[in-house]
């Protein structure tokens, strides 16, 4: 649902509302937030609410001290785990200097000029995100072990699938915050499950994604839980994706997904690092599915990008190479900009890059995804791409 500023106020007043969270994200995509009283709402929304930049990792990039955090109304979502006297709501922020100037390392208004670019040339993008996480038992301290909760495998049922009361309690949850799950199940690996949503406009979709993680992990505590979302938590198993289906419209009824995975096939490298930016991103590509070469594919689940068959739906594709420690935010303005730039050079996905559903293997010709940190660090050093869409403050951050 959709809030104005004044519905807003309206909404605390006759629903008992006592604790208002600003959200927001550092840098590199980890969720922080601050509570305020009811009667601080009216400043949060005319000037914002200060917080120290300097003990926020990522922002200091910047050389800043203070920030405000400005509100939207429009993503305001109740926190259903939480006392119904005295309710806590949840709103996600833009983020300011103090004399309103744009905040350079704010990821999520990255994300809202990249949609903005779209707009004007008349492009439209929605994304579905799909985060995979594994369930663990926690020790009698209540920190967690790396003991899955079970050792069920690709959609079992209950009651080898111990998860599924948990999946349950997250949907409701997320349902109640206005947000709707697809549909749910145990994967491939032990304590290892799956919850996919419907595709959403670019910011409603990457909000979405830094509530699902968040949700998960409150409803996996309350069970006596740990949910991780680490690309990959068991060696000797498939590890966590997070994987990103698109679709592509224009204002004057063209085509154009073939030359949105193209241009994103092309930069795919380059941005490798946003996408999966932690050392053990690279110890999950290249087994079980997980991508390593850049390769599509029109129903391969071992492409890189894969375009499902599904004549129900609007014709989309699905990136299965990012992880779910990268920024969605970021993700996605990355997605956006090198669609864009696919679209206005025309271009086609390669051939050469081409795998049959059923093939694993691919002849010569393919580019090789980053397989280090390292590596991913050192290409999008060296990209113009990555120098010409994103502020040189988050790529100094994502440097050191």
């Amino acid at each position: 649902m959709k809030y104005t500023k004044s519905e807003v106020m309206q909404f605390v007043d006759e629903e008992d509302v006592k604790f208002i969270r600003l959200a927001f994200c550092d840098v590199f995509g980890k969720q922080k937030n601050i509570s305020i009283m009811p009667g601080e709402l009216p400043k949060a929304f005319s000037t914002g609410i200060s917080i120290d930049a300097s003990a926020v990792r990522g922002f200091d990039a910047e050389g800043s001290c203070d920030l405000l955090l400005h509100p939207d109304p429009d993503t305001l979502a109740i926190l259903p785990w939480r006392p119904e006297h005295g309710r806590v709501v949840r709103m996600y922020c833009t983020i300011t200097h103090t004399d309103g100037t744009e905040f350079k390392c704010d990821t999520r208004t990255v994300l809202i000029k990249a949609v903005e670019e779209a707009k004007k040339q008349g492009v439209s993008f929605e994304f579905g995100v799909d985060s995979e996480f594994c369930l663990f038992l926690n020790d009698e301290n209540g920190n967690p072990t790396q003991v899955p909760y079970d050792k069920a495998g690709y959609m079992d049922i209950a009651p080898d699938d111990k998860g599924e009361n948990v999946r349950r309690e997250i949907c409701l949850s997320l349902e109640q915050m206005g947000i709707t799950p697809e549909s749910s199940h145990h994967e491939e690996g032990p304590g290892q499950n799956k919850i996919s949503f419907r595709h959403s406009d670019p910011l409603s979709a990457a909000d979405n994604a830094q509530t699902f993680m968040t949700v998960a992990k409150t409803i996996a505590g309350r069970n006596g839980l740990f949910a991780s979302f680490a690309p990959k938590p068991l060696d000797e198993y498939p590890g966590n994706g997070m994987h990103i289906h698109f679709s592509v419209s224009t204002d004057d009824d063209r085509d154009v997904l073939n030359n949105v995975i193209a241009g994103i096939l092309a930069r795919i490298c380059d941005i490798t690092l946003f996408m999966n930016p932690v050392k053990d991103s690279y110890k999950r590509l290249g087994h079980f599915k997980a991508p390593s070469v850049v390769t599509w594919s029109n129903n391969d689940r071992t492409a890189l990008i894969r375009i499902p068959s599904r004549p129900d739906a609007q014709r989309h594709a699905e990136l299965r190479s990012p992880d779910r420690e990268a920024n969605p935010y970021l993700v996605l303005a990355l997605l956006i900009r090198a669609g864009l730039e696919g679209i206005n050079a025309h271009s086609e996905p390669s051939p050469k890059a081409h795998i049959e559903p059923g093939k694993v293997s691919v002849e010569g010709g393919c580019d090789i995804l980053p397989t280090s940190l390292e590596k991913a660090l050192e290409k999008a050093k060296n990209s113009v791409f990555v120098r010409d869409v994103l502020p040189e403050e988050i790529r100094r951050a994502y440097n050191s």
